[in-house]
């Protein structure tokens, strides 16, 4: 291709194309209620409306669009969840709406979650009659007037609600001893901008670890943790494995301390998993799926977060959950 050909190529048109050879791939880890397409849509848009992350490697805004379908989350939408640009890779930040959301599918609690600007009459109380009480007068427009955030869970039939409360300067202090990224926290970017979506998402966290908690309230929790805390971690679907970080900010991948790489993907095209890989560990898959009880759909979203299978294998796959039939 001649080098005016290249340039004409935008990067957009470049990631779109990447995203639609491996949307199978999306497909595979998402929840029926959203389709492959519209999470690369929601991808795209994001993408197009913000220039740190189209300077992104397009390999790492991929993983990050499938833990956003792992985790059943759009991109974009109703503060579910956003791509956020660190040091020239992107990574999925679940939002304290998207924790919402999942605990509000799981249908066995509600939580919610509020700011409290200066100005607004604002009561609380603990002990054993908790309440939160809050009328906004305040100007919501500039996070630096935010005075406390507060969360409320309720389990469905439980009498009182768990109420977790914190001022801004709290906040603070929690911030500063988790950040293991600096300036490039996405909290402090574009002058403090997510300041209160992060705020707001730790006191959420806080009463969360009181609620009934299905498995993607589980997983989304631990992807923010480990985002929140600037740590590399990796995510197959069901399992967030965190590598820790070493005093000066390294992990044991040099110069990986301000990214987040998941499913996998690791600045590189997957590898096609060839036949022969593919009979070596014919056996351990297929135990996975009649023995473990684990589906032929799961299977191969974790097996596709290391190596890419055609789909005559995929389809072999998805034959031995009949085996028992």
């Amino acid at each position: 291709m001649s080098q005016q050909n290249q340039v004409a190529v935008s990067p957009a048109k470049h990631l779109n194309d990447f995203m639609e050879k491996y949307k199978g791939q999306i497909a595979l880890a998402l929840p029926k209620h959203i389709t492959a397409d519209r999470m690369v849509r929601l991808a795209m848009t994001s993408f197009s409306q913000n220039a740190a992350l189209q300077k992104c490697d397009m390999h790492s805004i991929f993983a990050s669009v499938v833990i956003a379908a792992q985790l059943g989350l759009e991109i974009g939408v109703g503060g579910q969840g956003y791509l956020v640009p660190y040091k020239g890779k992107a990574t999925f930040v679940p939002g304290w709406q998207g924790l919402v959301d999942l605990v509000s599918r799981a249908g066995r609690a509600t939580v919610w979650t509020g700011a409290v600007y200066s100005g607004d009459n604002f009561d609380w109380a603990l002990g054993d009659n908790p309440f939160v009480k809050h009328q906004p007068k305040g100007d919501a427009d500039d996070w630096q007037s935010i005075t406390h955030v507060y969360a409320i869970g309720r389990v469905n039939g439980s009498q009182f609600p768990v109420i977790e409360v914190w001022t801004m300067d709290r906040v603070v202090r929690h911030l500063n001893k988790y950040n293991k990224v600096g300036a490039n926290h996405y909290a402090l970017k574009d002058n403090g901008s997510n300041m209160e979506m992060y705020a707001r998402k730790v006191v959420l966290l806080q009463v969360l670890k009181y609620m009934p908690k299905s498995i993607e309230v589980i997983r989304a929790m631990e992807v923010a943790q480990a985002v929140d805390a600037g740590k590399d971690f990796t995510f197959d679907g069901e399992v967030v494995v965190v590598n820790e970080i070493q005093g000066d900010g390294q992990t044991g991948d040099a110069g990986s301390s301000s990214t987040i790489e998941a499913s996998g993907v690791r600045g590189r095209e997957l590898p096609a998993c060839s036949d022969d890989d593919f009979a070596a560990n014919t056996t351990a898959w297929r135990k996975a799926i009649l023995e473990k009880g684990k589906s032929a759909k799961d299977l191969i979203t974790s097996i596709q977060s290391k190596t890419l299978l055609t789909e005559a294998q995929q389809l072999e796959i998805h034959s031995w959950s009949h085996e028992n039939d």
